[in-house]
């Protein structure tokens, strides 16, 4: 998708890609198969690059430092990166910047889980505090490496990893916001309107733009401290920051990316300019576009895999039921759970947009059959 944004501006891409089945690798014409983990891959693919981006953060972060050392731009940098491999890492700078987060801190074993549970009850409290929160510092997406935790008993899993585990309240919030910005390199940047984000089972299902009944000033205040963190960490490309929004009417950072992100894929179809398009641009320092949406209402929803591996005969349906309708698949062999494309739709009414985006990606994936 980043490369479809370039192909109306003459950008050329080359790719090193895990495998040639990867998405991007079955529609980019220069692929290198390779391990994005091993330097000299890296340093090899590299030449000829003007630049160097990701769709993913697990590039370690001494190889990105090594290619920046060699004369090869690499955006984000590995010092802004770093925020988004690491999730202790970015706790301590958003504490130091005054970024308003969870409770939290690194903790040691289940008796410094159960410590640091504690450490959030008022005198005389009768409960433990649980449950908290655990998460391994690197590696975790889409549910994963995150642990509800209810016990000091239930502690032990998260540390098997051999990784240090970061302990974070669970925070009692009404719903899921991402605001995602744009940053160049010569500090240009947009913002798009804050979304809320509805999740199943740890993975993200539903984005609806802009966020239903979301104060303005909070909305505001969620914008402002995208970019100041995407400034302060001297973000270049895509921020998307993954918020609470708290019972008490504050709004907290859950996560960072720095990527083009599932929060900001409805601005494919339903902003004048798309996160791709302006990834694009930021990581070339091009102008950024206009990031305004084109309706009222945009809502995004996941497709995931089902029992269906054929969607052809879905498509069809799709298509001839909804012509307004916006199909984006991946290319991605289909299993039961994974994430294989998306649905958008916009327009005037919320309502309808919502319905007809659900019954698309539920008929896509089978759960739905009239």
């Amino acid at each position: 998708m980043t490369h479809e944004a370039g192909i109306p501006l003459g950008i050329r891409f080359k790719l090193l890609s895990d495998t040639p089945q990867d998405s991007a690798a079955q529609v980019v014409s220069d692929v290198v198969i390779g391990d994005y983990r091993d330097l000299d891959t890296l340093r090899e693919f590299a030449q000829g690059c003007d630049v160097i981006t990701f769709d993913h953060e697990h590039v370690p972060t001494e190889h990105l430092r090594a290619l920046e050392a060699d004369g090869i731009p690499v955006r984000p940098g590995p010092d802004a990166l770093q925020h988004a491999q690491d999730k202790g890492v970015m706790r301590a700078k958003l504490d130091a910047i005054g970024v308003p987060c969870p409770r939290h801190r690194i903790v040691a074993d289940p008796a410094d889980v159960a410590a640091f549970a504690a450490e959030g009850l008022p005198e005389g409290a009768e409960d433990d505090g649980f449950p908290v929160i655990l998460k391994t510092v690197r590696g975790g997406y889409d549910g994963k490496g995150v642990w509800v935790v209810r016990s000091v008993e239930d502690a032990a899993e998260p540390f098997r990893a051999g990784v240090p585990v970061l302990a974070e309240e669970k925070v009692d919030f009404v719903r899921e916001l991402a605001a995602n910005v744009v940053r160049s390199p010569h500090g240009q940047a947009v913002a798009y309107p804050v979304v809320e984000s509805q999740q199943v089972n740890g993975v993200c299902d539903t984005v609806i733009a802009p966020a239903p009944d979301l104060d303005e000033a909070l909305a505001l205040r969620a914008e402002e401290m995208a970019l100041r963190i995407a400034k302060e960490l001297d973000v270049v490309g895509h921020l998307a920051v993954e918020l609470f929004q708290t019972r008490d009417g504050r709004i907290l950072v859950n996560e960072l990316a720095m990527r083009p992100h599932n929060s900001g894929h409805w601005t494919q179809d339903g902003a004048i300019t798309s996160q791709f398009a302006n990834h694009v641009r930021a990581v070339l320092d091009l102008p950024l576009g206009d990031p305004r949406p084109r309706a009222p209402w945009t809502v995004m929803v996941n497709v995931l895999g089902g029992d269906y591996p054929d969607m052809y005969s879905a498509y069809l349906h799709c298509m001839a039921r909804d012509p307004r309708l916006k199909i984006h698949m991946y290319g991605k062999d289909v299993k039961p759970g994974r994430k294989v494309g998306h649905v958008n739709t916009y327009g005037d009414d919320l309502d309808d947009a919502l319905d007809r985006a659900r019954h698309a990606a539920g008929y896509l994936r089978g759960t739905i059959t009239e």
